[in-house]
This record gives structure tokens, sequence and C-alpha cells, in this order.
């Protein structure tokens, strides 16, 4: 209902699934009003780095580790055998329905199946304009990759190295940025210094991150 596929998504997903050892694959993200704010052009440049960088070197290792709902394509007869697990999710005794993209890729490779990124295969989506519902997104997302991460940690084994690192880096990054924070705003209350030092290398860190994108923009 938010998304424009390019014409030729369909082919290209379904060209890739030709090797039946997938049993998913997702295409690139852009956001369609990335020229409405200034939020909305820091989310198309994250879903460049999402798209071209994390999951780019995750199916190098043989795993996306979540084909993004807007656009990806599953082969029917794993779907099929997957489903009743798809329906049916439950987080710690309770039912759980959000991120099903994520679940459902999870589900995917638990089975045995591999899944694949395919840069050339566009869709432009809605992205959020304001602050409020950004952070409600951002929100319900993180819960999903926590939730699964725990989905995700039995599987790990038999995937290769580097995608263990990456799912580490992807929970704790957060936990250690927020607790930077929290560090240099109990210095400034406490100690009434600028703590300039891990204000500093935040934002070196996130340049490293996103340089690749700005470049491109």
């Amino acid at each position: 209902s938010d998304t424009i596929l390019a014409a030729d998504v369909v082919t290209k997903l379904a060209a890739k699934m030709r090797d039946p050892d997938i049993g998913a694959a997702m295409g690139q993200l852009v956001a369609s009003n990335r020229n409405d704010t200034w939020l909305t052009s820091l989310i198309d440049m994250e879903y460049w780095l999402a798209c071209n960088e994390e999951r780019a070197a995750q199916a190098r290792f043989g795993a996306v580790m979540c084909c993004c709902g807007p656009c990806a394509m599953y082969r029917r007869s794993a779907l099929a055998l997957l489903l009743d697990q798809y329906e049916t999710q439950f987080f710690r005794g309770k039912p759980s329905d959000f991120g099903e993209d994520r679940h459902l890729t999870i589900l995917m490779l638990k089975a045995g199946f591999r899944t694949e990124y395919v840069p050339d295969a566009i869709a432009a989506t809605v992205v959020p304009d304001t602050l409020g519902p950004y952070l409600r997104q951002q929100l319900r997302w993180a819960r999903s990759t926590f939730r699964d991460t725990f989905l995700a940690l039995r599987l790990l084994p038999e995937l290769d190295g580097y995608l263990t690192l990456d799912v580490v880096g992807q929970n704790l990054g957060p936990l250690l940025l927020a607790l930077s924070a929290l560090a240099a705003l109990a210095e400034l209350a406490v100690g009434g210094s600028v703590p300039w030092w891990t204000g500093l290398t935040i934002a070196v860190m996130t340049m490293v991150r996103c340089s690749v994108a700005a470049l491109r923009a």
C-alpha cells in the first residue's frame, strides 16, 4: 500500500530464486519521499546503508538475516512448510505480531534455505516524515531484532562466523551507544564538565559508518 515496485523487480528476484537452495530474496529499498524533509533524506541514507552494506555483506556470507517486507520474494514450497510456525508467533508465552519479515526470514534459514539480496531490484517506499512516527517505527523494529536474535542464536553455529559477529554487533551496538550517551549526561550533571571525548567518539563512529552513503548522496 505504501511501496512502488520497479517494473523489473519480480523478474530479477525470480531469476535469483532459480537456485533451489534459496528460500527468499529481497531487493533494494529507497525512500520515495526522500526529498520531503531532512528526516526523510536521512532515512533514505540509512536504507542505502542497510541494503548495500549490511544486507550485501550478509548475502556474501550466505544469509541475509532480514528480507525486508516491502520488497521480498519467498519460495512457495518452503513457505508452505513454515506457515504454521509463522502464523503462531509467540515470545515468552505471549502472541507476537510485529517484525514478521525478520521472523519469516529466520524461519527460512532454520529450515536450511539460503537468503539473498538483489541490489538492482528497486522498490520505493514511503518513510516517516516526522520524528514521532519514526521513533515508534524504530522501537517496533528494535523489539523485533532483539526478539528474533534469540531465535537465531541456535542457527548461528551453522552459518559463517561473520554472521555471528554481525548479529552480536547489531544487538550490542545500540546498547553501547545508549550507555555512552547516559554516561556522558551523568558526567555533565555530576562533574559539570562537558564530555567532549565521548561526543567526539560517537560523532567519528557515525561519520565512518555514513561516509559512503554521504559521498553517494
